[in-house]
């Protein structure tokens, strides 16, 4: 396999050649038969990598740390280390109580202490100087934020436009996972086009049209919008193609150079 091939995902995301994600909100869609966590754990790598010098900040909704730790030593970064030197804020959230619903008002406290919490990983992060390369908001499902605040789709709004004006006020790229064939609801549904609304990257996992097969596991595709241009337009960018998730990460490839 080529270099170019192995950086199939990056080429996309336009963060070869030392360019980041700063600035941009990425959002990973996947669905039952094949998950998008790898395409976290790709970003993470990269992002923490000596090369990147730049900083996470993890809410886990999904995993605890000991999960990302074991997966993510395996391709080689140790997030204890990371952890340790404050390039990783990991918010656990599994414990987290969010909004509660009392004579339908919904209360605000949970998701003001999340924001709280938010706000001074990033101070953390800031005054330790640890993030040259900048900072990568990451949201790990969505969906269980969404099951955490019982399902009021104007607070879960309301939390992302926050992260999003991090973005501009500290540089700071918010990658969100959301699973996209779980929904039923209209409200729900809502929030998957809110969130391909504000998303300028859009990763998109899914199983191949022929079915399961050995040596390729599913097929990506990223819609990337770029950025505004003079003339007022954004250059849309289209890009196809597989992948197979191996121990240590995944390997991207062209559909069709592979049998499936």
């Amino acid at each position: 396999m080529s270099s170019n091939a192995s950086n199939f995902l990056e080429e996309a995301l336009e963060i070869g050649g030392g360019r980041t994600i700063g600035g941009r909100v990425v959002l990973v869609e996947d669905c039952v038969e094949t998950s998008g966590a790898f395409v976290l754990h790709h970003l993470m790598k990269r992002v923490l990598s000596p090369e990147s010098r730049g900083a996470v900040l993890l809410l886990a909704f999904a995993h605890p740390f000991s999960h990302y730790d074991r997966i993510l030593r395996k391709m080689g970064c140790n997030l204890s280390s990371q952890r340790e030197s404050n390039r990783l804020q990991f918010l656990d959230m599994l414990r987290m109580e969010l909004p509660d619903q009392i004579d339908g008002e919904i209360k605000e406290v949970g998701f003001q202490e999340l924001f709280s919490k938010l706000q001074t990983a990033i101070e953390v992060i800031g005054e330790r100087g640890n993030n040259d390369g900048g900072i990568t908001i990451m949201i790990d499902d969505i969906s269980m934020l969404e099951t955490a605040a019982h399902g009021c789709l104007d607070q879960i709004l309301d939390f992302l436009h926050y992260c999003i004006t991090l973005t501009s006020e500290y540089g700071c790229a918010l990658v969100i996972l959301s699973h996209g064939d779980i929904y039923s609801s209209d409200e729900a549904t809502g929030l998957l086009s809110s969130l391909e609304y504000l998303a300028d990257i859009v990763v998109k996992t899914e199983p191949l049209a022929t079915g399961l097969a050995a040596d390729v596991h599913g097929q990506l595709t990223v819609l990337n919008r770029g950025s505004l241009k003079d003339n007022g337009y954004s250059m849309n960018k289209f890009r196809n193609f597989h992948f197979k998730l191996k121990e240590n990460g995944a390997e991207y490839f062209y559909p069709g150079s592979r049998k499936t």
